[in-house]
């Protein structure tokens, strides 16, 4: 473990330079590739996001040219050659990934990427962690771009990086889980029924950790004490977190509450992490060193467990020129500053921006565990999807198998690969058996001890471990057959319990699958104005998405309006608006909108606070709201908006409100105080899940006017008016 962090002005760092031409022989002529950004991106595997971003070779020939030219540069070339921000800048995140071991980067700085490969692909998984220690983001991406998928297998199979909390990740032969029992409206039987479930099949060794579907320190706090409680009673030797923003999670750590393992979502191009993820490498570093002062688990080494996924940087238009691969390596860079107890990488998460189809995700994820590993970190892979991405459960499968294949230290346990709040689709204990069972690993030692002592395992005459006879029955942990059903009855997208094996019954299969195809169906129905036009009166404004396929694809132009879309608006003496769009699903729109806003209205209208004649959008996406809330000098912009399907076909009519406030001018300053962002124009505070088996519209409305009149009130949105509220609370 790190004693220190390094400050960040002591990081060495190389002079910027102008970008270089770099040139090879194409079939007909020199190709030229201008810098070194333009020549990573071409160098990859071809994904939607690097296409879209304008960053994926144009052919294959162009990009065996360009893997030609990296493969004989050297170390040091790349090293010295820092990729800028668009404004010429290093940034911080560019900056940590330079705190290497400088005698080991010294030895490699001549290696050829060519000869670096090769030596990978001789040397023991030991060596090649000690090689890691002398590759930044960059140069560590530049040699996983040389890599096939065999070569990106066996590379990672040999490295092991373990870690420890309650329990050991990452030792031999064995293959660990994150228990995520996520539940739309954070109810505590729901919760606590997947935490039972998951425990059951033998998962969560490496961690229960719930997403909150509601950040603030009042409800985070609660959920950690929780599962603290769950824990307790099922004895089970394992380590929890609640997945919310960093903020939130030492502001529950001041009241008490057991944050074990502190958590936050990273990001490669520091415009990102401070602007979309309201983090900088300053706070990174004080939640680091609080959790080393007063982490509950005391003397445990490594206590930050960090996500990160391909594509967020582009998804949000700040990933500075950079392509995904490279971006996704700068992360692990980051994260290796805080030798953490967990990565897990999502990516798939996004869609079809960045990974269009199986394939693509497929190959990113062999690229991402190789990068995490070989930069000394303990490896997750959540292989996921969603449901309007070309990819799904087969695709994963064959992508998870590849990922065991390849040491993959951990992966999630989603109860039937349905997650019941962030709607996308991982993989489930029912695969983590599978995979045990097919790749003869077996849970943390600890755990082990437990699931044995439980009979949720046990041993045959031959002492290998097997399924025993409490495996896969969650009520064994329930006092009562009543409590049980109590908790059953408020999950959604149970769909049985029953399995064959190792794997849910085929009648429990089938039920998912129908679900699923449900969910795929409701992310292409069009928005029907007529109906919205039967609740209120609606004006309708166009997005620059023409098509439904642009709109699914490209989600930028979803968040900007069309040309003159806006020409027929000027500003109103309302301090609010409101904006509804189908996002990812009509149906959500359709079927909440006709409870969720006439109450709405009546409660604005109820608290004195005005609002405009709504407006409507077909193709829109969250940010959709800030240039409308500009045009029209609204304070907030309450945007309704289809969240992506998922969960169960009740899920695919969810719909989420993002209250967007547009912070004037005399706000900013402590805006960009709290968030480290000095561009920052808005915030926003996000109410998700609604609908009939969340949380239902009519409480929505009362809940989405509270909130609204606070932000009013407080002159701030989001994080920041999360900490106000908290500041009065504990005053």
């Amino acid at each position: 473990m790190a004693s220190r962090l390094t400050p960040l002005l002591q990081i060495p760092l190389p002079p910027p330079r102008p970008d270089e031409t770099y040139r090879g022989a194409g079939a007909d002529g020199p190709i030229d590739f201008v810098g070194l950004k333009s020549l990573l991106g071409a160098a990859d595997f071809p994904k939607a996001g690097d296409r879209h971003a304008g960053l994926a070779a144009a052919d294959d020939i162009a990009r065996e040219t360009a893997r030609t030219i990296l493969a004989g540069l050297t170390v040091a070339h790349v090293h010295e050659r820092p990729l800028l921000t668009g404004d010429g800048r290093i940034d911080d995140v560019m900056r940590v990934n330079y705190d290497v071991d400088g005698a080991v980067y010294r030895e490699i700085a001549p290696l050829t990427f060519g000869q670096l490969k090769d030596r990978l692909l001789a040397c023991s998984g030991t060596e090649a962690v000690r090689l890691g220690r002398g590759l930044t983001g960059v140069t560590a991406a530049a040699v996983a771009k040389l890599c096939d998928i065999h070569e990106l297998i066996l590379v990672a199979r040999r490295i092991a990086n373990r870690s420890r909390a309650r329990t050991l990740l990452g030792a031999p032969g064995t293959l660990s889980s994150r228990l995520q029992p996520n539940h739309p409206t954070d109810d505590p039987r729901g919760i606590a029924l997947l935490t039972w479930w998951g425990l059951s099949m033998a998962a969560g060794d490496a961690l229960i950790g719930v997403n909150p579907a509601i950040d603030t320190v009042d409800n985070v706090a609660a959920v950690l004490h929780l599962l603290d409680d769950l824990r307790r009673r099922a004895g089970a030797p394992t380590q929890i977190c609640v997945l919310s923003h960093v903020k939130t999670q030492l502001a529950a750590l001041d009241r008490g509450a057991p944050v074990e393992i502190l958590f936050q979502s990273l990001a490669g191009t520091e415009a990102t992490l401070v602007a979309e993820f309201d983090v900088t490498v300053d706070l990174l570093d004080e939640g680091w060193q609080t959790m080393q002062r007063r982490g509950p688990l005391g003397a445990a080494p490594q206590c930050m467990y960090f996500e990160t996924g391909q594509g967020s940087e582009f998804s949000y238009g700040r990933h500075e020129g950079i392509d995904m691969t490279t971006t996704e390596a700068l992360c692990y860079g980051l994260a290796r500053r805080y030798d953490p107890f967990m990565i897990n990488n999502v990516t798939g998460f996004i869609g079809p921006e960045t990974h269009r189809d199986n394939f693509e995700l497929l190959a990113a994820s062999l690229q991402d565990l190789f990068l995490g590993k070989l930069l000394g970190l303990p490896m997750g892979i959540g292989s996921c999807y969603t449901l309007h991405a070309e990819s799904g459960l087969e695709g994963q499968q064959a992508t998870t198998e590849l990922l065991a294949a390849a040491g993959a230290t951990y992966f999630m346990d989603v109860a039937l690969n349905t997650d019941r709040m962030l709607a996308y689709f991982d993989t489930s204990a029912h695969d983590n058996q599978t995979l045990r069972e097919i790749h003869g690993r077996e849970p943390a030692g600890e755990f082990l001890a437990w699931c044995l002592a439980r009979g949720i395992l046990a041993r045959d005459g031959a002492g290998a471990v097997v399924r025993g006879p409490a495996w896969g029955r969650p009520e064994l942990f329930c006092g009562s057959a009543e409590e049980f059903e109590e908790l059953v009855a408020a999950t959604p997208a149970l769909h049985g319990f029953e399995h064959a094996g190792p794997r849910p019954a085929d009648s429990v299969a089938r039920r998912v699958r129908w679900h699923q195809a449900v969910g795929r169906a409701a992310v292409h129905l069009p928005l029907d104005l007529d109906r919205l036009r039967a609740v209120a009166r609606f004006r309708e404004i166009a997005t620059a998405a023409t098509t439904h396929d642009e709109h699914l694809a490209h989600p930028a132009l979803g968040a900007r309006p069309a040309a003159g879309a806006l020409e027929g608006l000027a500003a109103e003496p309302f301090p609010v608006q409101i904006l509804v769009s189908d996002g990812l699903s009509a149906a959500a729109v359709h079927h909440n909108l006709p409870d969720l806003l006439p109450l709405l209205l009546d409660g604005l209208a109820a608290r004195g606070i005005g609002v405009g004649v709504p407006l409507a959008a077909r193709h829109g996406r969250v940010k959709l709201a800030e240039p409308v809330g500009e045009r029209l000098g609204a304070d907030v912009v309450i945007h309704l908006i289809g969240e992506r399907p998922g969960g169960d076909a009740r899920a695919s009519r969810s719909l989420s409100a993002y209250l967007v406030y547009r912070v004037p001018e005399a706000v900013r300053p402590a805006a960009a105080r709290a968030s480290g962002n000095a561009a920052i124009r808005h915030e926003v505070t996000v109410i998700s899940n609604i609908y009939d088996a969340g949380l239902p519209p009519v409480e929505a409305a009362a809940q989405i006017v509270e909130k609204t009149e606070r932000i009013l009130r407080h002159r701030a949105a989001g994080n920041r008016l999360e900490g106000i509220v908290a500041a009065a609370g504990a005053g």
